[in-house]
């Protein structure tokens, strides 16, 4: 688990096509505790490390990583966002953040808003209905909070800080970003999924789902 706190830019150094892709990444405060096996988030995927050298670690990419994630497209110079998993005891400073990316999605405007900028993500249609205006959304493993949401797109503000410390600072309108929806909205969503479908037989009291809102 990752909380969306971004600890590192890392600098691409290679990504090497074949079976499997081979992503070398170079790192300083990440690779203090990496070992051969370790987790690692790279711009929101969980990834394992597989190979050390000096002050850069390579992990390679499945096919699955390579078809919902923007990782296959990073340029060698490239900048990442990386952090390391979440320890037992650590501040949880951002939001749960699992390193499953659900999807890519696109930005679609970048504004300045005073010290701040303000930007807009478009997302696969299937993702729509797990965003919530002040709900938290993953945008490359950054942990932010969505302001409004519309059919097809939502809007984050970012301050100077999280602009500075990760990869939006140089992210340019029509630039892909990989998308993790909030953990317990996916929860929420399959629970309703299966009280809808089975209504009783699911243990869940329909009722009062339906008295609070949760289903119509």
């Amino acid at each position: 688990m990752f909380t969306g706190l971004i600890e590192e830019l890392g600098k691409v150094l290679s990504l090497k096509k074949g079976d499997p892709f081979r992503l070398t990444i170079q790192a300083e405060e990440t690779m203090k505790d990496l070992g051969l096996g370790s987790s690692i988030a790279v711009n929101g995927a969980c990834l394992t490390v597989t190979h050390l050298s000096g002050n850069s670690f390579t992990v390679d990419l499945s096919p699955e990583t390579l078809e919902v994630t923007n990782l296959g497209e990073l340029p060698p110079g490239g900048r990442v966002n990386l952090e390391r998993p979440l320890r037992l005891g650590d501040r949880l400073g951002g939001h749960w953040v699992s390193g499953h990316v659900d999807g890519v999605g696109e930005i679609r405007e970048r504004a300045s808003t005073g010290s701040g900028v303000r930007f807009v993500f478009s997302y696969p249609p299937n993702l729509g209905d797990l965003l919530v205006p002040k709900g938290s959304v993953a945008v490359d493993g950054i942990s932010l909070t969505v302001v409004d949401v519309g059919r097809d797109f939502f809007t984050v503000q970012i301050i100077p800080f999280t602009l500075r410390n990760t990869t939006l600072a140089k992210k340019r309108v029509g630039e892909k970003v990989n998308l993790e929806m909030d953990l317990m909205a996916k929860h929420l969503k399959r629970l309703l999924a299966s009280v809808q479908g089975k209504g009783r037989k699911s243990g869940i009291d329909r009722s009062f789902l339906l008295e609070h809102g949760y289903l119509r």
